[in-house]
């Protein structure tokens, strides 16, 4: 179903949507349909024997070859109009592959990379669930993995030159939840001159395609939990995988199709038609979020606002600078009063939403200690900054003066209570 390749040089808004769909084979109609066949038909037994050695590596696609279908678990008409579409709006990238969750991304990339007795080094904080990933069966399988805290660019560099076997740099940037960068493109450059090259993986998830671009920085894979900013309305689990190195492609293919973890049909319909306003979405969302966070700078219930444009250490602001387009969507609040600040503040919150997903249209707020990290051991919240006041924030679409009236008004019933327990 992919065969249209669209218009060459088309710019990226163009191209997602026209590139990789022909009308003419789905009936004329002008948007993909969706295809929920399990299983496909051979022309031939010969098309059926190339097709299944085309899959399993035994045997290289011709350029221009396009392989038959075989089985929804390898790949689907859906699947293939999803992953075509989506390259444009990733510089830098050749090829794309959809999963059915962010985490199946993450675990699919490093499992097809990482081998017992490898290495891997890895900035804190991750989303916990990444973090309890490599706790609970990355470690296990015998590979040793080397934490370093986002920012430290000195520390990742010497990392990375002193690892043995070193596989993988996994770079999180910004850091969840704590707003801190990490500088990708002097990581690359460092994974750069080491042979054998460990591959480079960056979760954009946090700035997404719209604000940061990874690969044109050096990294070889960026990984996206398509629940958010792609997907945009809260309201279907996805994650992909975007690079160039068509080695790394065929690597991670297989794995997808041994483990299973393929998007869906209905899924990658509906997340296909959600790219070409990525961009619209998270620009009135960063556009919030600035105003708000600066707005909420100087509130005293407040110990620090966690925001790009607020970053007062020169390396930070220097990396921002250096390697974003725009600040993006997520704040991060520390308040003063800890735990009990946060809760009365999550708890007065009338328009915001108590949840712990984000870059949905409508804004979301968690503290992540007690929620999304709350896997991760004491000491590494004390490493990578996650207070017991710490609470973070996903800014929607609304009016932005609606949500900083919503936060005041939560604050200051907050510090009311805290206070009155405090005394």
């Amino acid at each position: 179903m992919a065969h249209q390749r669209g218009i060459p040089g088309a710019h990226p808004s163009t191209a997602v949507l026209t590139r990789g769909f022909d009308p003419r084979l789905s009936v004329g109609s002008a948007r993909p349909a969706v295809f929920r066949s399990s299983t496909y038909v051979f022309a031939t037994p010969e098309a059926a024997e190339r097709a299944f050695n085309l899959v399993s590596g035994r045997e290289q696609a011709e350029p221009g070859e396009v392989p038959d279908l075989i089985y929804s678990r390898f790949n689907h008409p859906n699947a293939e109009i999803l992953e075509d579409q989506i390259v444009p709006i990733e510089e830098g990238s050749e090829w794309a592959m959809a999963f059915n969750s962010g985490m199946a991304a993450i675990m699919t990339s490093l499992l097809a990379v990482l081998q017992p007795g490898d290495s891997m080094v890895y900035t804190v904080p991750l989303y916990g669930g990444t973090q309890n990933l490599i706790h609970e069966l990355i470690e296990k399988l015998g590979i040793v993995c080397r934490p370093v805290v986002a920012g430290h660019s000195a520390q990742l560099e010497e990392a990375i030159n002193t690892t043995p076997n070193l596989k993988v740099v996994l770079i999180e940037s910004p850091a969840n939840p704590t707003m801190v960068m990490t500088d990708i493109k002097r990581a690359c450059l460092t994974a750069a001159h080491l042979n054998p090259k460990p591959c480079v993986m960056v979760d954009n998830t946090f700035l997404g395609p719209a604000f940061q671009h990874p690969m044109t920085l050096g990294a070889d894979l960026v990984i996206y939990s398509a629940t958010k900013y792609l997907g945009g309305f809260s309201d279907l689990l996805a994650g992909v995988v975007l690079g160039s190195d068509p080695e790394l492609n065929k690597r991670i293919r297989s794995r997808r199709g041994l483990f299973g973890n393929i998007l869906q049909p209905d899924e990658c319909w509906i997340l296909d038609g959600r790219l070409p306003t990525v961009s619209l979405r998270m620009n009135r969302q960063s556009k919030n979020a600035q105003r708000v966070a600066e707005s909420l700078v100087n509130r005293p219930e407040i110990r620090k606002v966690y925001y790009p444009t607020l970053f007062d250490d020169p390396e930070q602001i220097r990396i921002r600078l250096s390697q974003c387009d725009y600040p993006g969507a997520m704040i991060a609040i520390e308040l003063h009063g800890g735990k009990p600040a946060a809760f009365e503040f999550i708890r007065h919150l009338r328009l915001a939403h108590n949840a712990v997903s984000l870059g949905g249209m409508e804004t979301l707020v968690c503290h992540p200690g007690s929620t999304t990290h709350s896997g991760c051991s004491l000491e590494e919240r004390r490493i990578a900054g996650i207070t017991d006041g710490l609470v973070r924030i996903s800014i929607g679409v609304e009016d932005w003066r609606d949500l900083l009236g919503d936060f005041e008004n939560a604050l200051e019933q907050s510090a009311k209570l805290v206070g009155s327990v405090a005394r």
